[in-house]
């Protein structure tokens, strides 16, 4: 296919010059042969007019005598080269070194131009043809007398087959030259079609061992523009493609992780009761509690999955509707105050009253909101402290969720929202979870066309900011 490519593009190079550098050559051939060879031809012409002119002056019989007129024809044609004729001033043939002529002697000639060389002027006529025995050269000199009046007219002619030697030499010059342009045409395309194809070839050759199973590497851009775009657009595929593989590795290492860990302590507690732990009360309770905390895990591991199947395959929908924040707040962090509580954190919260109204999804808002308590808590040792506080600039409002946990690196900053990632800093403690809740969190806040900032330095904690825009119809609500 790419060899029929290929040849296609060559001929798409060849054949506009195939038909076009042909009309070229005919058309430079008559300009040159026209207004060039001919014109050169028309001023040589002239210059031996006006001396045969010159040298007819002294010899005044010539326009009187037929016989001496073609003598002195005669005795320069040799030096002339070229047709000779002598003219009275009507016009009527005296004399002609050509002896087909011999036969018009003493007859008046209708000749263009012979009018205006009466009058005193150099007449020249050019008639291009293609005949070799036509005339393509006229010219006619007027000759003046010692009363600086007409006396005759010389007449000089040139046929195309006295000429023809110098447009076989030009034309064989010019389809030489054209000929070369050709053959550079054809390298030229040769050598295009190739830089086309060979992209091409190896974009084909990748596609393939896709298509197959092997795993091919990016595209090194080069060629036309249009290549450029069209492998640049492959490379971000290829990239797009290993990220979707990595993540799927990712999603299955994490998910049997995670069901595996939740499941053995499942059994555990189900063999204990199964061998008598059933009959301590005590026991039977904390087991029981246990389950029930590994299952509400599992839980949460269901809804983040199902979260992130809703934002990969972009089905994920926002009802938007006003929300009264200063009232919404204090409801949204409440379990998660006893969750702090009960870990032995210490927990405070800044809500003013007088925050605005915005349009919001309330449940991916309460989710977002739910996933950052959720990791302050988690990353946050006992006795530590969580603070949550909300503020209004006009423009923005926004929530912070601050901690005195052992901060996050800055070169792990951007990195712990993107799916399935953990940190791996030894100031981190080991804790459950797939790694998807600050991506699904800041996914869900820009649905919301609002935006997540971290800051945090390790050692000192961290702060999560959450900015959502007031649009003028929250003020407008919020005044009514």
């Amino acid at each position: 296919m790419l060899n029929k490519l290929r040849h296609r593009l060559i001929l798409s190079h060849l054949l506009p010059y195939l038909l076009i550098i042909p009309i070229i050559g005919m058309v430079l051939s008559y300009l040159v042969e026209s207004q060039v060879i001919l014109a050169d031809v028309a001023s040589e012409l002239t210059a031996q007019g006006v001396l045969v002119a010159e040298l007819a002056q002294k010899y005044p019989n010539v326009w009187n005598d037929y016989n001496a007129a073609q003598t002195f024809c005669a005795e320069l044609s040799p030096k002339l080269n070229t047709r000779l004729m002598l003219l009275n001033t009507d016009g009527v043939l005296l004399g002609s070194n050509n002896p087909s002529d011999a036969d018009r002697l003493g007859q008046k000639l209708d000749i263009k131009g012979l009018d205006s060389t009466m009058s005193g002027q150099v007449h020249v006529n050019l008639d291009y043809s293609t005949h070799l025995h036509t005339e393509v050269v006229d010219v006619l000199i007027p000759v003046i007398g010692s009363g600086q009046s007409l006396v005759g007219i010389i007449r000089l002619s040139r046929r195309l087959l006295d000429i023809y030697r110098r447009f076989t030499r030009l034309r064989i010059i010019i389809a030489g030259v054209l000929t070369g342009g050709l053959l550079m045409t054809v390298l030229l395309g040769v050598g295009l079609s190739l830089n086309i194809e060979r992209p091409l070839r190896q974009l084909t050759e990748t596609v393939q061992k896709l298509i197959s199973g092997v795993e091919g590497g990016l595209l090194i851009e080069k060629g036309p523009d249009e290549i450029r775009v069209l492998q640049r657009a492959f490379n971000q595929l290829i990239t797009r493609l290993n990220d979707l593989d990595q993540t799927r590795r990712r999603l299955i290492t994490n998910l049997v992780h995670e069901l595996g860990r939740s499941l053995g302590a499942l059994r555990a507690a189900i063999l204990a009761l199964l061998h008598g732990g059933s009959e301590d009360p005590i026991l039977e309770h904390d087991l029981v509690a246990g389950m029930d905390e590994e299952t509400k895990q599992l839980r949460r591991l269901l809804d983040d999955l199902a979260n992130l199947q809703d934002v990969l395959s972009g089905s994920l929908e926002m009802e938007l509707e006003p929300l009264a924040v200063s009232e919404w707040l204090p409801v949204a962090i409440r379990p998660w105050e006893t969750m702090a509580l009960a870990k032995g954190l210490h927990w405070s919260q800044n809500i003013p009253s007088g925050l605005p109204l915005i349009k919001a999804d309330t449940a991916r808002l309460d989710q977002a909101l739910g996933n950052l308590l959720s990791n302050a808590i988690k990353f946050t040792p006992k006795d530590g402290r969580v603070t949550i506080s909300a503020d209004s600039d006009g423009q923005f409002f926004s929530i912070h969720v601050r901690d005195n946990g052992p901060g996050i690196p800055p070169e792990e900053q951007e990195r712990v929202f993107m799916p399935f990632y953990q940190s791996h800093s030894g100031s981190y403690p080991a804790t459950p979870g797939m790694g998807l809740g600050l991506s699904i969190a800041r996914e869900l806040i820009v649905r919301l066309d609002g935006e997540i900032l971290v800051e945090s330095r390790p050692g000192q904690g961290t702060r999560f900011t959450i900015r959502l825009p007031i649009s003028p119809g929250d003020h407008k609500i919020s005044e009514k």
